[in-house]
């Protein structure tokens, strides 16, 4: 689990897969000045509830991962928490989309029945 630490003293644990694709998105938005609130669920050892951020240019942020390495970023995944962080709810967990099916092709009858 890594952690995403805001203003020295905020912190949210989050899988290192999610909090890579939380940090895209965020470098994102900030890059094009755009500042959003982000919300996550808080672990009950905390008491449970959720919790949320303004994120902006100024704000103070350290992703923190476990690992060293660098996942692979899904691009539906990142289209997906990218809408989230553009909605008046701001960016929040949203589960990885599966992978798209490639499409299902029809053998010709002419190349099959031989």
């Amino acid at each position: 689990m890594g952690k995403l630490i805001y203003e020295g003293s905020v912190s949210a644990e989050f899988e290192d897969r999610l909090l890579a694709h939380i940090q895209f998105v965020t470098q994102s938005k900030l890059r094009r000045g755009e500042p959003f609130i982000l919300t996550w669920t808080d672990h009950l050892s905390l008491g449970g509830g959720r919790s949320s951020v303004w994120i902006h240019p100024h704000a103070s942020l350290l992703f923190k991962f476990h690992g060293s390495r660098v996942p692979e970023l899904n691009p539906h995944w990142l289209t997906a928490l990218s809408s989230a962080a553009n909605s008046p709810r701001g960016l929040y967990a949203v589960r990885e989309p599966a992978p798209p099916r490639p499409p299902h092709t029809v053998a010709n009858a002419s190349t099959t029945a031989r």
